[in-house]
């Protein structure tokens, strides 16, 4: 009877705990969480974090400045496919999130980490490997920016805050 209780014990503790570890990562197969708002880290389990200098990831815009009320063309390419990613567009001036992304390609969403779309994230965990956006500026001058994605090649291996080039806001003295 000893060892039949053990065995039960052993099977509910291996289920509980598989079950626990498959929802965890289905959570994130629909998209960042907010915890990763701030810093843009997955929130994984065990994840393995790539130099930001070591990626096969780019992100363009077509222009090199914008004005308040702007719509700047953002594309993210890459040589490789990947699974999940956060973009964000950030003031250089303090890091603040700033603007709102207003078009977004299929396996896409928006995420409200501190203003209503202002971060887009995976929708899916299908293939991706080039994508396009259009993030729009805030009316008000908020200065020089740069857009940043952190992107999941799989559930285990990441690439955290690959940045654009600057995007100086036109008009400035």
């Amino acid at each position: 009877m000893e060892d039949g209780g053990r065995a039960h014990t052993a099977i509910v503790g291996w289920a509980c705990t598989t079950l626990c570890l498959v929802s965890y990562a289905a959570a994130f197969s629909q998209g960042a969480s907010l915890s990763a708002c701030s810093d843009m880290m997955p929130r994984h389990l065990r994840v393995q974090l790539h130099s930001s200098n070591n990626n096969y990831v780019t992100v363009h815009t077509n222009v090199s400045f914008y004005f308040p009320g702007d719509r700047v063309p953002v594309t993210v390419r890459s040589t490789r496919d990947y699974m999940g990613f956060m973009l964000q567009a950030r003031k250089v001036s303090n890091n603040e999130i700033a603007g709102t992304f207003i078009f977004l390609p299929p396996g896409s969403k928006l995420l409200t980490c501190f203003g209503d779309g202002d971060t887009v994230t995976h929708s899916d965990k299908s293939l991706k490997r080039n994508l396009s956006f259009v993030w729009k500026a805030p009316d008000q001058p908020i200065g020089d920016i740069k857009f940043f994605i952190s992107i999941v090649q799989s559930y285990f291996v990441y690439w955290a805050k690959i940045e654009s080039a600057v995007v100086a806001q036109g008009g400035q003295n």
